[in-house]
């Protein structure tokens, strides 16, 4: 047991009330009036919903976040074509990735495909047996989509 775990302990920091904690990945799936976000178990295996939040309010969620769980690498969804070529929302994508990476210097930002996030979030909250009227809440299919490209992002990890 001892031996599966001791990679993850190399990794373990203090944080601010000096409690030993593992860090985590965060993942953005980012949009212009809110972002789903989601995190990883301590142990980076399990992605799980975390919250939405309003675009504007986004830097400083992360800021208090980051204050109270170490956190190694930030997962943001960049949104393309088919034919690789960018979307309307791409420039917004790119312009967050440079505001979190100049507000976050120590913490390495990456981004992941997002096509079809919000689509497959719909199919795995229909498939869970979710209710019509909650598969409609735009907030709910932003956490889906963001946990669903963090679990991708953990499971083709190199």
């Amino acid at each position: 047991m001892f031996l599966l775990l001791a990679p993850c302990l190399f990794k373990c920091i203090f944080n601010q009330y000096n409690k030993l904690t593992l860090p985590r990945i965060i993942c953005i799936d980012y949009g212009g009036k809110r972002c789903g976000l989601a995190v990883t178990d301590p142990l980076q295996i399990i992605a799980t919903a975390l919250l939405t939040v309003e675009t504007k309010n986004l830097y400083t969620f992360l800021a208090d976040y980051c204050k109270k769980e170490a956190v190694e690498l930030i997962l943001i969804g960049e949104p393309l074509n088919l034919d690789n070529t960018p979307t309307h929302a791409t420039p917004l994508v790119k312009k967050a990735i440079v505001a979190l990476e100049k507000k976050f210097p120590n913490i390495p930002v990456v981004t992941i495909d997002e096509r079809y996030s919000s689509k497959n979030a719909v199919r795995a909250m229909v498939e869970m047996g979710m209710k019509k009227q909650d598969r409609r809440d735009k907030k709910t299919i932003d956490r889906v989509a963001a946990t669903m490209l963090l679990q991708e992002y953990l499971t083709n990890r190199p």
